[in-house]
């Protein structure tokens, strides 16, 4: 099962109620009103977590509820507040409300809190409704409810680059000799049910975060084999690689089929810097690796691709070239963010 959204439901904690007391004390025959006041209801924040990776715990837990607020005491003493409570989020989270589905904030930067539901407010003691003429006041307010609503939350990976390109094109493997990351590779399509990350070592202490994307079809713009699911992915990425098995009688074709794809799906994809690679160099003899280079730098040079890479992952070959074009591509200080800025959250119910 594909686990990059989850819908939940929220509740801030509700305010404490205001106290109805009269102020009793040996020698003081009239001590007047000293109802306290309610606590404040706990407030729900999020918090992009840089150590997850999935919306896998939403799975099992689809409330979240901050603590109420306790009632106000006599000697006007102020309810206690509610515990507020904290969610972690993967960065790269977006949350939506619903059932409007409207974007509340894009969770992108480690760190990152949003207040998500504020807390309602005390209810007020009778010692806020005392007056000349109503000095022994007998009434009180109940606290305020806390925000609630239900969102859902969708994770869209944050990478450098993204590798695209049809199933078994070869880019887990390639992602497996690159990185310390152990994605399922096999000789049969779709063994890449669901993206994977890697940190890649550029060298002078530089690196780039790659993302292996599930293999794209024919319709996948549509959302044909869970393709929305999988070309969401990519959205957040500064660049592709464009991979395309080298054995193919006509790469060029296939590569024009990735990009119909991507630009159907958002032409803004159309915008981003992208290399061609060029896998599995090692079924092909010199002079078919020779014809295949030459005809896909054509196709490339036609339609704007920054350069073309041959390469066989399992020999090593072109492996370090590739290095230095993933240097080109992921530019050093890149902030992972992208969408509109997210609007604010009124701070009170």
């Amino acid at each position: 099962m594909f686990l990059d959204v989850a819908t939940i439901s929220i509740r801030a904690g509700r305010g404490g109620d205001g106290c109805v007391s009269t102020r009793r004390e040996k020698y003081v025959p009239r001590g007047g009103p000293d109802g306290g006041n309610g606590g404040r209801g706990g407030d729900i924040w999020l918090v992009a977590d840089p150590a997850l990776t999935t919306l896998l715990d939403f799975r099992y837990r689809r409330e979240y509820t901050a603590g109420d607020g306790e009632r106000g005491g006599g000697n006007r003493r102020t309810g206690a507040d509610g515990n507020a409570l904290t969610v972690p989020v993967p960065c790269g989270t977006s949350v939506f409300a619903l059932p409007e589905d409207v974007l509340l904030v894009d969770m992108v930067e480690p760190g990152q809190r949003f207040l998500l539901a504020a807390g309602g407010n005390g209810g007020r003691g009778n010692w806020e409704f005392r007056t000349a003429r109503n000095q022994t006041p007998r009434k009180a307010t109940p606290g305020k409810p806390g925000q609630s609503l239900t969102i859902r939350l969708e994770l869209r990976l944050l990478a450098d680059v993204g590798l695209v390109g049809a199933p078994n094109a070869g880019k887990s493997t390639l992602l497996s000799v690159l990185t310390a990351a152990r994605p399922k590779v096999a000789d049969y399509p779709f063994t890449t049910l669901t993206p994977n990350l890697g940190i890649v070592d550029l060298g002078d202490f530089r690196s780039c975060t790659l993302a292996d994307i599930p293999g794209l079809i024919a319709g996948a713009s549509a959302g044909k084999g869970l393709g929305h699911d999988f070309l969401r992915h990519i959205e957040r990425t500064a660049a592709l690689l464009l991979l395309v098995d080298a054995s193919l009688p006509d790469p060029g074709a296939e590569l024009q089929a990735l990009r119909d794809e991507l630009s159907q799906y958002d032409a803004r994809l159309l915008a981003l810097p992208y290399a061609v690679v060029l896998t599995k160099a090692d079924l092909l003899d010199a002079d078919e690796q020779t014809a295949r280079l030459a005809a896909t730098a054509e196709w490339s040079r036609r339609h704007g691709g920054v350069a073309v890479q041959l390469i066989s992952a399992v020999r090593g070959d072109g492996l370090q070239d590739l290095r230095r074009l993933l240097r080109d591509l992921s530019p050093p200080g890149r902030r992972n963010a992208s969408g509109p800025s997210p609007p604010e959250l009124s701070a009170g119910p």
